[in-house]
């Protein structure tokens, strides 16, 4: 796992769907990190550069 964190969000989504990192949903992807954002906001958490795969 921690060779991936450094990787940031966008290693998240390649792991979880990666299918979507190489085009498949480019929608989905932008959907996956307003999500993300959203979430780290509420939480009081900054997001990294890394969101996209």
């Amino acid at each position: 796992v921690r060779p991936v964190v450094s990787q940031g969000f966008g290693a998240t989504i390649r792991g979880i769907v990666g299918i979507e990192c190489n085009g498949g949903n480019p929608g989905a992807v932008q959907s996956r990190i307003r999500y993300y954002r959203d979430y780290c906001s509420q939480s009081g958490v900054s997001t990294e550069n890394n969101l996209t795969c």
